[in-house]
């Protein structure tokens, strides 16, 4: 496939934005970084490192993302945690997550095949009543699975292991923006409500692009962000991954 020079907006961090520009590239693009998010430890460490230092008392061990991983095994560190309870089941949303585990050597019993985070709800088994799970996440994250776990009797703990906030694309980036672009993706919703709010102080009006860009959401869950935004018409992946977003924006430009 090839993405026949087209300009591409990339909103992700600036650490995983690389890679990804990488992908898009190889295809033939020009990859333009504009991250509008980023992610850093909570203001408040208590919460978290009450329940790293309780490992043992939980069942269940769930990850949404793979910063999640990273800052969770960050404050593992610090606090002088070697290894985790040998009782403790894993599970993940997403490849990347799960081998985010494997790579530190940890077996993920659980990675559903759809990328969000309720589809974990049957893998956890018939009788919840009493397990405890631990979530370290975002501060932004969605909530329904927890719900979910505490309405059939689980004992939920929700931590924030990092925070996820606005970045600041630097002044060239901005300009790549008001040269134009052909395509604007989002990964998440808070890339689509920074993009927005970081467009506005820049001048530009978010739903009138230069370049009149197409918006590629990498999943539902960001799709229903934009529209609700005022976003018109966005595509979305069928796999909610990197990968996914790549093949649905070649498939756009090839049809």
């Amino acid at each position: 496939m090839n993405l026949n020079n087209k300009r591409i907006l990339i909103t992700r961090p600036r650490a995983q934005a690389e890679k990804f520009a990488k992908v898009l590239a190889a295809q033939g693009a020009q990859p333009l970084l504009f991250p509008v998010i980023q992610s850093v430890p909570p203001e408040d460490l208590t919460m978290l490192d009450r329940a790293l230092n309780a490992l043992d008392q939980y069942d269940w061990l769930v990850f949404t993302s793979v910063h999640g991983v990273n800052f969770f095994y960050d404050r593992l560190q610090a606090l002088g945690i070697k290894k985790l309870s040998p009782k403790l089941r894993v599970a993940t949303v997403g490849p990347r997550t799960a081998k985010a585990l494997s790579e530190r050597g940890v077996w993920v019993e659980h990675t559903p095949d759809e990328y969000l985070p309720e589809a974990l709800l049957p893998g956890f088994g018939r009788n919840l009543y009493g397990k405890r799970f631990l979530f370290p996440q975002s501060n932004l994250a969605r909530t329904e699975l927890a719900s979910q776990l505490r309405a059939a009797g689980a004992l939920v703990n929700e931590v924030v292991a990092y925070r996820t906030i606005q970045a600041e694309p630097l002044a060239s980036e901005v300009e790549a923006l008001r040269a134009g672009v052909d395509i604007v993706t989002f990964t998440s919703p808070s890339t689509v409500h920074n993009f927005i709010e970081i467009a506005r102080k820049n001048g530009l009006d978010p739903f009138n692009l230069p370049g009149a860009p197409i918006i590629a959401c990498i999943g539902p869950v960001t799709k229903r962000a934009a529209e609700e935004a005022g976003l018109i018409q966005p595509i979305v992946a069928s796999q909610y991954t990197s990968d996914g977003l790549v093949e649905v924006i070649s498939n756009l430009v090839v049809s």
